[in-house]
């Protein structure tokens, strides 16, 4: 088991710039490859961005590609999202996501391939 609890979301105004954390208690952090998700109201839940186990991959949705981030500190149990640039399309409940894979070095951009879920970081950006 592993717990997430999410951080750092907020009211921001288009243009700006937030970092969320998801810190992880439980199993070793190291053992999971990290995901962000967001849901927007209304809306399915839809990919973001993920980190590999080791750190060395990264992926990201097309829609954020050029302005998110993502991150690791095993040393924290946490993973960061930097999101830079933000626009309204952005306004959703983030959620972070554990994937208990095998492999240090690749990711998945489904949700039914992570294991544990956070409650979620809601972000409004205002026009």
């Amino acid at each position: 088991q592993v717990q997430l609890v999410e951080s750092g979301g907020g009211l921001v105004q288009a243009g700006g710039s937030l970092r969320l954390s998801c810190a992880a208690s439980g199993r070793i952090f190291s053992t999971y490859a990290m995901g962000w998700f967001r849901q927007a109201p209304g809306k399915e839940r839809e990919f973001v961005a993920a980190i590999s186990r080791n750190g060395v991959t990264t992926y990201y949705s097309d829609s954020v590609r050029v302005r998110f981030t993502i991150s690791r500190d095993d040393a924290k149990n946490t993973v960061y999202l930097q999101m830079n640039s933000l626009a309204p399309v952005d306004t959703a409940a983030y959620y972070c996501a554990a994937d208990r894979r095998t492999s240090a070095q690749t990711v998945a951009k489904g949700s039914v391939s992570y294991d544990y879920w956070g409650q979620g970081t809601q972000v409004t950006v205002s026009s």
